[in-house]
């Protein structure tokens, strides 16, 4: 696949590493204004480092846009010219509708909004995708390349925002979860770097019993719990102190927050 990502800040640079590493480029154009920025791709096959985005263009069929929200309505009006029946427009910007992109380039084009989180860049990304009319005719491009880059789901545009919040924000909820089961594993004995590697792979292992075996959380839970043992001693006490709660609320009021931020780009 010939992939151009405009607009390579954290997000592109993750997407980046995740399609050089995983093979899925014929050719990789990356553009931002400072090139000093993009040096860590300097001398991979067959991946371009640019400040034009119409060359990036005029040489990709899949235009990954990662840009600021701010520069997307700037770049999509320079771009417009060079745009061909061929090309697919995937943007991953928050709050940009796909009515708003296609009263820039108009309707007679492949657009999909991908919404990804920065585990992209190890495989990991859980990506929600949807599509224009006519993008739903290459929407299984889109498909193909973000499962190749971890999991991805095809969901209506209107859910985009709460997918940013589960998904994207998902990413820094969960570290904070992980970060805090190594501070009480190193109240309880072992060293950072011990109780770092026990909290990071029991998540890991905790999220693959659920997708290898398809159970509900509840039921991987009632095999580690015993009657009046430690472990529903604990749940119990993260519970009584809104564990639960304090995730539901801190993920509404991140919703609600990007709702407010929608509604002043307007």
């Amino acid at each position: 696949m010939k992939i151009a990502i405009i607009g390579t800040g954290n997000l592109g640079k993750s997407i980046a590493n995740g399609l050089i590493i995983n093979n899925a480029i014929t050719t990789l154009y990356l553009t931002k204004r400072n090139l000093d920025e993009l040096s860590e791709f300097n001398g991979y096959k067959n991946v371009s480092l640019s400040s034009d985005n119409i060359e990036a263009v005029k040489n990709s069929d899949i235009l990954i846009l990662a840009v600021q929200p701010a520069h997307l309505e700037n770049i999509l009006v320079s771009i417009k010219p060079f745009l061909n029946e061929n090309h697919v427009i995937i943007s991953t910007i928050t709050g940009f509708s796909i009515s708003k992109i296609e009263n820039i380039i108009g309707e007679d084009n492949f657009i999909i909004r991908a919404m990804p989180n920065t585990a992209i860049a190890v495989g990991k990304s859980m990506t929600c995708l949807c599509s224009n009319a006519k993008g739903e005719n290459r929407i299984k491009v889109a498909i193909s390349i973000f499962n190749r880059l971890g999991n991805s789901i095809v969901i209506p545009e209107g859910q985009m925002q709460a997918a940013t919040v589960v998904c994207a924000s998902g990413i820094a909820f969960w570290m904070r979860l992980i970060r805090a089961t190594t501070q009480a594993a190193i109240q309880l004995g072992f060293d950072a770097k011990e109780a770092q590697e026990l909290a990071m792979y029991t998540s890991e292992g905790a999220a693959n019993l659920l997708i290898t075996n398809g159970n509900h959380p509840e039921e991987e839970i009632d095999k580690v719990t015993t009657p009046m043992g430690c472990t529903i001693e604990g749940l119990n006490e993260m519970e009584h102190k809104g564990l639960s709660s304090s995730l539901i609320q801190g993920m509404v009021a991140s919703f609600k927050k990007i709702n407010t931020i929608k509604k002043e780009q307007i």
